[in-house]
Order: structure tokens, then C-alpha cells, then sequence
């Protein structure tokens, strides 16, 4: 787990490039009222233990110098004794060099600061003691430390390196700081994205690309990438509804020698109730005609017997007159 306590520090610098990089990867860039929040300098606060760096601010160094400028503070240099924090300031820097750790080193091109510049890279790294407490001594107040023994005053450079650390992070050195991330650090980030997304000429050996340059051809192979897509999903898409036409036509077949079939079912029923129909008014028809014959043969008794008890009233008449 030790070895992975940096991440976060490591995740959040990169964090802050990225956004910087998708701001000036934009077509309509901002980049002047854009507000940076890149790291521009990491002060690595380092124990005083008098004894060598500790493997994890090693390790933590060796992962930060590339993204980063790094300028080692020894915290709490109160607690150590003005020839034991040299010794200490001696053995830190032996240990960075030889472990190949790249700290930030003030500049000395500056004609101007090159004296002050040089003189405050042989202090490295700078010792300081930081206290929010507020002891008189003489007739102000300053910011310092009360021992039994005495008071240690924190921008009393006598006392500890705060106020030349402050004069060289603030006054001095501040625009090379932000011109070491941008040109080192940020571009080393830069570099290592663009080549992740298919640049791969945008070493510092290659000639000089620019963004819109860099957009344009990202442009055009994602439109080549979109067309291919978009022909392979077309291709799919006129597939799929032939299979789909060929299923569809098969089913309209199927339905139709369906319905035919059971057209003729219908037909043949029909014509086979249309010949029961004429079956049955035929025997109708027979049966009624058995019927009238039959009540004509049963009326036949009654119309005799009717006629002679006629000719027998007429006779009888006939014998009174």
C-alpha cells in the first residue's frame, strides 16, 4: 500500500492538465480568461530525523519531479541543531542526486537574479518553522515559537529559511515556476496524450504541430471512421430487411395456401349443404304430396255415403208426393 499513497497526488496533478488540455483542445479556445489551475510548484515537506529520506518520499519525488516542480522543505527545523541541519541539508541533496530525483532549481540565465538564484540553490533544501501564534518580542508581535529557552521567530532569517523560501516562490522566481510547468511538465502530459489518441509526431524531435492542424486531422479520420460505420450498419440494415421481406413473403405464401385451402373446405361444404338443401325439399315436396293423396283417400267413404242418403231422401220424397 505504501507505494500507492502518491496516487492521489499524482491523479489530481494530471487532473488539472487534462482539463487545461480539453480547454485548449476546443474549437473556440478561452485560454486567456481561462482559469489554470495546473500545479505550478510542490512543496515536499520532509521530517527532520537527521538520518536519510524515508523510501516512501523517495518514491513519492521520483513519481512528482516529472510532473511537477519540486522544492524540498525540511518542516519543524526548530527541533535540530543549526550543524545538524547542514549535515542533514548535505546528506538530502547526496540522497536526490544519487536516487536521480530532479528537484527545481531556481534559474541563473537571469543576469538579473542569476546571483541571488545561485546563492539560494546552495540553501537547498530550505529549513523552516511555521507557527500561527503571536508572541511579543521587544515592542511588536510577531509570529513565532515560545520555548523555556527562548523564542524562535518564524521570518527572522536568522532563526529559519521561511522568508527566503517566500522571496524566491513569490517575488523572485513565480513566472519561471509557471513557465517550467508549462513548457516541461505540461508539455511532457501534453505529448503523451496526443500520441494515446494517434499523433505519434508530436515529439520534440518532430516539427512543431498545431492544435487546429492536430484537430483537423483527428477530424477526418473520425469522419472516415463514422462513414465506414455508417456503410456497415447500412449493409447490415439492407441485409436484415431482405431476410426480413423473404420471411414476410414466405408467411404471405403460407397464409395464401391457407386461405385457399380453406376456400375450397368452404366451397365443398357449400355445395354439400347446397345438396342436403335439395335433398330435403325434395322429400318435402314427396311428403307433401303422400299427405294430399292420403287425405283425398280418406275423404273418399264419406262422399258415398253422403250421395245416397241423398238418393234416398229424394226417393222417399219422391214415394210421399
Amino acid at each position: 500500500m505504501m507505494n500507492r499513497d502518491y496516487q492521489p497526488i499524482v491523479d489530481y496533478i494530471d487532473a488539472q492538465f487534462e482539463a487545461y488540455l480539453q480547454e485548449e483542445l476546443k474549437i473556440e479556445r478561452s485560454l486567456f480568461n481561462y482559469l489554470d489551475s495546473r500545479i505550478h510548484v510542490c512543496l515536499y515537506f520532509i521530517s527532520p530525523t537527521g538520518h536519510s529520506l524515508k523510501i516512501l518520499d523517495l518514491l513519492t519525488m521520483k513519481n512528482l519531479d516529472s510532473k511537477v516542480n519540486i522544492i524540498p522543505v525540511i518542516a519543524q527545523a526548530d527541533g535540530i541543531s543549526k550543524t545538524e541541519l547542514q549535515k542533514f541539508k548535505m546528506a538530502l541533496m547526496s540522497e536526490l542526486v544519487s536516487n536521480g530525483v530532479q528537484i527545481y532549481q531556481f534559474p541563473t540565465d537571469d543576469d538579473s537574479v542569476a546571483k541571488i538564484n545561485a546563492a539560494m540553490n546552495g540553501q537547498l533544501p530550505f529549513a523552516v518553522v511555521g507557527s500561527m501564534t503571536e508572541v511579543k518580542v521587544g515592542n511588536k508581535m510577531v509570529k513565532a515559537r515560545q520555548y523555556p529557552w527562548g523564542v524562535v521567530q518564524v521570518e527572522n532569517e536568522n532563526h529559519c529559511d521561511f522568508v527566503k523560501l517566500r522571496e524566491m516562490l513569490i517575488c523572485t522566481n513565480m513566472e519561471d515556476l509557471r513557465e517550467q510547468t508549462h513548457s516541461r511538465h505540461y508539455e511532457l502530459y501534453r505529448r503523451c496524450k496526443l500520441e494515446e489518441m494517434g499523433f505519434a509526431d508530436v515529439g520534440p524531435e518532430s516539427q512543431p504541430v498545431s492544435l487546429q492542424q492536430m484537430y483537423d486531422v483527428k477530424r477526418q479520420e473520425f469522419c472516415r471512421e463514422v462513414q465506414r460505420k455508417e456503410e456497415e450498419l447500412k449493409r447490415v440494415y439492407v441485409q436484415r430487411v431482405r431476410e426480413k421481406e423473404a420471411l414476410f413473403k414466405e408467411a404471405r405464401r403460407e397464409l395464401l395456401a391457407k386461405f385457399e385451402h380453406l376456400k375450397r373446405v368452404h366451397q365443398e361444404e357449400t355445395m354439400r349443404l347446397e345438396e342436403k338443401r335439395r335433398s330435403l325439399e325434395e322429400e318435402v315436396i314427396a311428403f307433401s304430396k303422400k299427405k294430399v293423396a292420403s287425405e283425398v283417400f280418406q275423404n273418399q267413404p264419406f262422399l258415398a255415403v253422403g250421395s245416397n242418403l241423398r238418393k234416398d231422401k229424394d226417393h222417399k220424397n219422391s214415394n210421399f208426393m
